[in-house]
C-alpha cells in the first residue's frame, strides 16, 4: 500500500542540557505519525554535518529557529507527496536540496531529524515497529551496551582528560542482564567515590563528575567498582575508553593536562598501552586526534589485537573515510552517529561500508540528547553489534536503555544478545 507524506511540520523543543533543538513530525496521508528529535554534540569533529544556529545573544546563540524554518518551508515543500517508505529517495531530495557537503544551508539538524521522522512515520504507516521495519523478520539480536561510568573531557568541563570511562558486559546472557550488571557497578563506583570524597556531581551524559588527581586514577577506581560489585574485569565487565583525543591532541602533540604530560603521538600510544596492560581495557576510541592518521595507524597495528580501536572525530560516520580506514588499517570498528551525516541513508552507508571491509560499529548517541528513542531501532534493525547512549542516569538516556528492553520482550524467544562478540578475537578477552 503507497502512503505518501501529507504534512511536516518542526518546532523548537529542549535537550538534556536545556539548548534548543529541532523536532520534526511526518505525517502521512493515512494519518500515521513519525516524531524525531536531532541530538547535538560537544565534543564534534570537524567533518561532521553542521546544526544551523541562529547566533547571536539569545540562548547563547544556539537557537534553531532557522533550522525548524528550513523544514517548514523548503523541506516540507519539497517532501510533500513523497512516497514516505521510499528512505533513499527522500534523503536524496534532502541532499540535493541542501546542496554543500556538511548540510550548512538547510542545517544538519534538520535534515537529521526529518529523516528519522520520515523512518518512524513510514514504520506507523505499517504498524510495526521501528526496528521491525528496518530490518525485517530476520531481526533478533540485540547490541552489546557501552555505559558510561566517569565523564570527562568536554562532558564535564575537562575535569579529566580522557572523556567517557565506560562498562561493558560480554559476559552477560541478555541485553537486560547486562543493564543489571552495571547497575550495580554506577552504584559501587558512586559508593567508592562517596567514600573517597571524590564525588562533584554528574557529566553531560550522566556518569559521574570526578575529583581524580590523573586520568589513571579513574581506571583503578572503575576497575575497584567492577570488583566490589561482585564481577569478574574482562570475563563479565570491562573498561571501555572514549579518549576524545582531538580535545587535548593538536599538530602531533597530546598535552594531558590532569597528568601534566606533553606527549607526541608515541609518548601517546606509550601511555595506552600501559593503561591496556594494567587494565580490564577492551574498547580504545579515538586513541589519537582526528588529524592524526599515521597515529591511529601506529596504535592499531600495535594494539588493535587486544582491544577494539574505534572512530568517532575521525570517521564522522563517513563511507569514504571508513573504507579508507579499512584499507590503512587505522582502526577496525566505526562509531555511527545519525546526526553526524545528516540522514539515515549516509548513516547507514557508513555502516555498511564497515560491514563490507569486516569492521564492527557501535550506534552512539550524543551528549546534547532527548526522550527520543530512535538510535536503538538503528542498531536492532540494522544489525549492529554495540550501542551506546551514556551513562546509567538521566532520562534521555535511561528511555533508550528501557526501549531497549521493551524491544528484547517483543523478540522473545527469538532474542539474542550480541554480548561478547565484539572482543571474541581480542587477547584482551579473557573468557
Amino acid at each position: 500500500m503507497t502512503h505518501r507524506i501529507d504534512s511536516i511540520v518542526a518546532r523548537r523543543v529542549w535537550d538534556s542540557r536545556g539548548r534548543p533543538a529541532v523536532e520534526a513530525d511526518v505525517v502521512t496521508s493515512g494519518g500515521a505519525l513519525g516524531r524525531a528529535i536531532a541530538p547535538a554534540g560537544a565534543s564534534t569533529g570537524s567533518g561532521e554535518a553542521l546544526d544551523r544556529r541562529d547566533g547571536g545573544a539569545e540562548f547563547g546563540g544556539m537557537d534553531v529557529q532557522g533550522a525548524v524554518a528550513s523544514v517548514n518551508g523548503p523541506i516540507a515543500q519539497a517532501l510533500r507527496g513523497a512516497e514516505v517508505g521510499d528512505q533513499a529517495g527522500i534523503d536524496r531530495i534532502l541532499i540535493e536540496l541542501d546542496g554543500t557537503a556538511e548540510k550548512s544551508k538547510l542545517g544538519g539538524n534538520a535534515t537529521i531529524a526529518v529523516s528519522m521522522a520520515v523512518a518512524h512515520a513510514a514504520a506507523a504507516a505499517e504498524g510495526v515497529p521501528l526496528w521491525r521495519w528496518l530490518g525485517g523478520d530476520a531481526v533478533d539480536t540485540l547490541p552489546l551496551p557501552e555505559i558510561q561510568i566517569f565523564g570527562g573531557g568536554a562532558h564535564a568541563a575537562g575535569r579529566l582528560d580522557i572523556q567517557d570511562f565506560m562498562v561493558v558486559c560480554p559476559g552477560a546472557a541478555s541485553f537486560a542482564q547486562a543493564l543489571e550488571w552495571t547497575a550495580e557497578v554506577y552504584r559501587a563506583a558512586g559508593g567508592l567515590m562517596k567514600d573517597a570524597g571524590k564525588l562533584a556531581g554528574v557529566a553531560d551524559e550522566g556518569g559521574f563528575w570526578p575529583l581524580f588527581d590523573s586520568n589513571e586514577e579513574a581506571l583503578g577506581m572503575l576497575t575497584r567498582a567492577i570488583e566490589r560489585a561482585g564481577y569478574r574485569p574482562y570475563e563479565q565487565v570491562a573498561i571501555s575508553l572514549d579518549v576524545a583525543a582531538s580535545q587535548f591532541g593538536k599538530d602531533g602533540r597530546y598535552r594531558l593536562a590532569r597528568d601534566g604530560s606533553d606527549l607526541d603521538a608515541a609518548g601517546m600510544i606509550e601511555v595506552l598501552a600501559g593503561w591496556i596492560g594494567r587494565y580490564p581495557i577492551v574498547s580504545v576510541e579515538d586513541p589519537l586526534a582526528e588529524d592524526d592518521a599515521t597515529g591511529f595507524q601506529a596504535f592499531a597495528s600495535r594494539l588493535g589485537g587486544q582491544v577494539q580501536v574505534v572512530g568517532d572525530d575521525f570517521l564522522v560516520t563517513d563511507a569514504a573515510r571508513v573504507k579508507t580506514a579499512a584499507a590503512e588499517k587505522q582502526c577496525d570498528t566505526v562509531l555511527v552517529k545519525p546526526n553526524q551525516r545528516g540522514t539515515l541513508t549516509e548513516t547507514r552507508a557508513a555502516w555498511e561500508a564497515a560491514k563490507a571491509a569486516g569492521m564492527g560499529a557501535i550506534v552512539s548517541a550524543r551528549s546534547g540528547e532527548s526522550e527520543d528513542t530512535t538510535i536503538v531501532h538503528l542498531a536492532v534493525g540494522w544489525g549492529v553489534p554495540q550501542l551506546k547512549v551514556g551513562s546509567f542516569t538521566r532520562s534521555e538516556r535511561m528511555a533508550k536503555w528501557n526501549e531497549a528492553i521493551r524491544v528484547e520482550e517483543q523478540l522473545g524467544r527469538s532474542a539474542r544478545f550480541a554480548g561478547a562478540l565484539p572482543y571474541r578475537s581480542k587477547a584482551a578477552y579473557r573468557a
